[in-house]
């Protein structure tokens, strides 16, 4: 059963950093893009990075300068490292990747169970 596990998530003061990991683990046997979302409350879930198997990266603009995805390729794992944070900022943040298993025919998206970040003022 292939999973995604975010971590890394937590309270941080405006202006503080954070770096969030997301872990894939079941019978992988490969991994294309990787990326980050978040949804704010009452707010639609939002692309915020993404990386693919070569290391192409893509920001939005409200994190642009502020963001920086990154991935472990030996460990099935991407990061994204916050800083500047905001207090609109403050929303969960979810991974997804498209997953090639032995599992499946094809490659599935996979999403992870998101993990909160909260930026106090």
């Amino acid at each position: 059963q292939v999973q995604l596990v975010e971590s890394g998530g937590g309270l941080v003061q405006a202006g503080g950093s954070l770096r969030l990991s997301c872990a894939a683990s079941g019978s992988i046997l490969s991994i294309s893009t990787m990326a980050w979302y978040r949804q704010a409350p009452g707010k639609q879930r939002e692309l915020i990075a993404s990386i693919t198997s070569s290391g192409s990266t893509t920001y939005a603009d409200s994190v642009k300068g502020r963001a920086t995805i990154s991935r472990d390729n030996a460990k099935n794992t991407v990061y994204l490292q916050m800083n500047s944070l905001k207090p609109e900022d403050t929303a969960v943040y979810y991974c997804n990747a498209g997953i090639l298993s032995r599992q499946t025919a094809g490659r599935v998206l996979y999403w992870g169970q998101g993990t909160q970040v909260t930026v106090s003022s």
